[in-house]
């Protein structure tokens, strides 16, 4: 016998690892409280996740921005890490990563919001350096118009890309001109470039304050004093009552149409069409988000079958909802979009078969093989997807933002299991009707306009790029 038969007769093998048992998974429900100076918080143990997330959710939304200073909340937020009454800018950046943390903010329709991540062994430290930063940002003017400049940087390279502008465009003609969701979330030229320090600092004082905001932390709090610490720093930052908002309705108009955006000489077409339809407050959400899945959430979606895989067209194609903005009151509207990218010569085809997929959904409706399949990937996957505490934050702050209780995404996944094959096909064809659609094409209107035309899908209005 040789020698590594005998080593491989003499090794000895362990017992193969067995699956645990299966256990029930919920999304995590948050226990909630309110500081002395008015903060919400919410908070979320999660055994295990040493990077903690925290979400600030301040109530400052697009719609409060001073007429024509559009981007200005986009430029406020970005400021508030650029220095405080204590540290410069540079210095509070070396204080952040001396906590190995990370800071973020960003503004959108229902607010701003700002994000910290950082090892949960020093997150008092780092929750000081947010407390900081919301209580008393400098908005020193160098670098406001800093900011400002970067801004207006940014604006020629994202109507460059053809999904940015599509967007920009398909906003523009869904909305009315005096909704501010007409217009860029980020400002245009014109409005950025009247921001200065005073305009920052105005928007910051009349929204900015504790007792209108919402504090979301989550990950393992194991041997921290979490009312203690956030007593000490958050529990300092002092402002006035919120003063009443005024929350407009969103409306739309989305008599079907298409409008080309003139890009000449490109190979490719960018599709988006969309409309407005229910968001998270109406009882259809679940089985409206089952149904959209099945048109265009996956590679094996009716929409990439046909487009992608029968006729070779795109690369894939994808059906969504995103919530726009919801009002305490339960209201609310979400943009029902189709995007993808097709290459020029084969527009028409490819609009005219996307047509015939929505038609034949109207007519025949989904298959029990697409519900369930669906229904798998959207509930199978959550788990997974809720791995990292700023995922979890990020959701709950989401919930907060849109005014729904704090149980709603637990409820969610139940009903999405529970959702039928007959309430998911109603759902989607109600949400994406043939005859109620806004087709943005930003391509070559000297090659796309005629196909595009002889589709009888709208009326066709050719824009400059």
């Amino acid at each position: 016998m040789s020698d590594a038969a005998v080593s491989l007769t003499s090794m000895e093998f362990h017992p193969q690892p067995k699956p645990g048992t299966p256990r029930v998974w919920a999304f995590p429900a948050p226990e909630r409280g309110t500081l002395g100076n008015g903060l919400t918080v919410l908070r979320c143990h999660r055994p295990g996740q040493q990077v903690v997330a925290v979400e600030i959710v301040l109530d400052a939304p697009l719609d409060a921005e001073p007429e024509g200073l559009d981007g200005v909340a986009t430029i406020m937020a970005r400021a508030l890490s650029e220095g405080t009454d204590k540290h410069s800018a540079e210095e509070f950046a070396a204080e952040l990563e001396r906590c190995g943390a990370t800071l973020d903010a960003h503004a959108d329709h229902p607010g701003v919001r700002v994000s910290l991540e950082v090892p949960a062994s020093r997150l008092p430290k780092a929750l000081g350096l947010l407390a900081e930063a919301l209580r008393a940002p400098a908005f020193a003017d160098s670098e406001v118009e800093r900011l400002v400049r970067n801004r207006l940087d940014e604006i020629p390279h994202e109507t460059a890309n053809p999904a940015r502008r599509a967007a920009k465009q398909l906003s523009a003609e869904l909305f009315p001109a005096s909704s501010r969701m007409s217009r860029p979330r980020q400002g245009s030229e014109d409005t950025v470039a009247r921001i200065d320090s005073a305009a920052v600092r105005a928007f910051y004082e009349a929204h900015v304050r504790p007792a209108s905001a919402t504090a979301v932390v989550v990950g393992d709090l194991t041997g921290i004093d979490l009312d203690t610490v956030l007593g000490d720093t958050l529990g300092a930052w002092t402002g006035d009552a919120p003063r009443p908002g005024a929350a407009r309705p969103v409306t739309a108009d989305d008599t079907g149409r298409v409008v080309i955006v003139d890009r000449p000489g490109a190979v490719q077409t960018q599709l988006l069409i969309g409309r407005t339809g229910a968001d998270r407050h109406d009882r259809v959400w679940p089985a409206q988000v089952v149904g959209t899945y099945c048109l265009g959430g996956t590679l094996t979606s009716r929409l990439d079958r046909v487009l992608r895989e029968e006729k070779g067209y795109t690369y894939g194609v994808r059906a969504f909802g995103q919530v726009l903005r919801s009002l305490p009151d339960g209201t609310g509207a979400a943009m029902l979009a189709i995007s993808g990218s097709v290459d020029t010569p084969n527009t028409g085809p490819a609009l005219d078969d996307l047509w015939k997929v929505l038609r034949t959904l109207a007519a025949e409706g989904l298959t029990d093989a697409e519900r369930d399949a669906a229904v798998h990937n959207l509930v199978g996957v959550a788990p997974l997807k809720y791995e990292t505490a700023a995922s979890v934050a990020g959701t709950l702050a989401d919930q907060v933002e849109q005014h729904l209780p704090d149980d709603f995404q637990a409820q969610l996944y139940q009903r999405l299991d529970t959702t039928g094959t007959v309430e998911a096909t109603a759902a989607v064809v109600n949400a994406f009707p043939p005859d109620r659609l806004v087709t943005v094409l930003v391509g070559d209107a000297a090659q796309i306009k005629a196909p595009v035309e002889a589709l009888g899908i709208g009326e066709v209005t050719v824009v400059t790029g």
